[in-house]
């Protein structure tokens, strides 16, 4: 008599599998994907296998769902696809100068110190709050607070209209100066 295990033969079925999947996707790399993902749901749910059934017969029947169920995440990106670029072939094109400046902001954006611009972009831009962005970038809240706000006065100094060599940097206070001994 069999036991569960050796009934449980996925070994002896790569090869229906990989021909199976071959037939489904018509390519080599697509159906060594199909079978991979397909023999990883079987594993998950080879609890619900029974040892009277034949194990061919299951496995090619979680290959076809596997399949069908690629097929349906692809057709709904797709129709994502398709509605977001119908909706950006409504909207109208920035005004000549609308662009220029979203560019130069942009480049502000990134002129910014890589520490200030990636807190200001967790917080501002991913909207993540003050204590996933100091999580994601594995600093203290309070560190994270400090990049926010220096990026946001640099950012200000930008939209003042002062160049960006005068953008106020960081000073000592309450060291001497140059002018004492």
């Amino acid at each position: 008599m069999e036991t569960k295990n050796q009934t449980f033969n996925v070994l002896g079925q790569l090869a229906t599998l990989r021909r199976y999947a071959l037939s489904l996707v018509r390519n080599p790399d697509d159906a060594e994907d199909l079978v991979h993902d397909a023999l990883v749901r079987a594993y998950e749910r080879r609890s619900s296998f029974r040892s009277e059934a034949s194990i061919r017969s299951w496995l090619l029947s979680i290959v076809h769902n596997t399949h069908i169920d690629r097929l349906r995440q692809k057709r709904a990106a797709s129709r994502r696809e398709n509605a977001a670029a119908e909706t950006a072939e409504m909207t109208l094109p920035p005004q000549q100068d609308h662009s220029l400046r979203l560019k130069q902001v942009q480049q502000a954006f990134f002129d910014l110190p890589e520490e200030q611009r990636a807190a200001l972009h967790l917080v501002a831009i991913e909207e993540l709050s003050y204590q996933q962005a100091a999580d994601t970038l594995g600093i203290p809240v309070g560190t994270l607070m400090s990049r926010i706000s220096r990026a946001r006065a640099r950012l200000r100094t930008f939209e003042d209209g002062a160049p960006a060599d005068r953008i106020p940097h960081l000073k000592i206070v309450g060291g001497h100066g140059d002018d004492q001994p």
